[in-house]
C-alpha cells in the first residue's frame, strides 16, 4: 500500500503557547505519528497548507482539489480542521479512481489525550477497504463527506438528519 497525506492545518497540527489558548498550525504531525506507530506502507507526506478551517478561503479549496489531482497515489488521507472539513470535501467531487479519506481531531496531536492518533489509523484503516469516493473518519466512523456533520456541541459527527 502507499498513500499520500495531503495535510491542510487545523487542530491536529496546532501548537498552544499560554494559558489564553493562543496558538499557530504548526508542522504536520502525522508524519512523525506514523514514525511512532511504526507503520509498514508507503507514505508521503505533503504540507499544502497550515491553517485552522476557519480561515481558508475557496483558493485554498482549489489548491488542495489541485494537490489531490496532481497526486499519483490512488489512497489519499487528508488532514484537515473539523470546523470546515465538510465544505473541502465537497469541492473534491469528481476526482476519478481515488479513495480520499478526511481526519482530524478536537484536540492537537501534540496533547496526551489527543484523538488525532486514534482518527488517523481509523482513517488508514479505511482507505484500505473503501472503494473510490470521498469519506470522513472521526470519532471511530466512517461517512461518505456528503452525508455527515459536525455536532460542535458533542465534539462529534454525525449523519445529517
Amino acid at each position: 500500500m502507499r498513500l499520500r497525506v495531503i495535510a491542510t492545518g487545523g487542530t491536529i497540527d496546532k501548537v498552544y503557547f499560554d494559558a489564553a489558548s493562543t496558538y499557530d498550525v504548526g508542522d504536520p504531525q502525522v508524519g512523525p505519528l506514523f514514525k511512532e506507530a511504526n507503520v509498514t506502507f508507503d507514505y508521503t507526506v505533503e504540507s499544502v497548507l497550515q491553517k485552522d478551517s476557519l480561515a481558508m478561503t475557496d483558493a485554498d479549496r482549489a489548491l488542495i482539489r489541485a494537490r489531490v489531482a496532481a497526486a499519483p497515489e490512488r489512497l489519499i488521507l487528508i488532514t484537515h480542521g473539523t470546523d470546515t472539513m465538510t465544505e473541502t470535501a465537497a469541492q473534491l467531487k469528481g476526482l476519478p479512481d481515488k479513495v480520499i479519506v478526511f481526519t482530524g481531531s478536537m484536540v492537537p496531536a501534540r496533547f496526551r489525550s489527543s484523538d488525532a492518533l486514534f482518527n488517523i489509523g481509523c482513517a488508514v484503516g479505511a482507505l484500505q477497504v473503501l472503494p473510490p469516493g470521498i469519506y470522513i473518519a472521526m470519532n471511530g466512523q466512517i461517512h461518505p463527506a456528503a452525508s455527515v456533520k459536525k455536532n460542535r456541541a458533542q465534539s462529534r459527527f454525525e449523519p445529517k438528519a
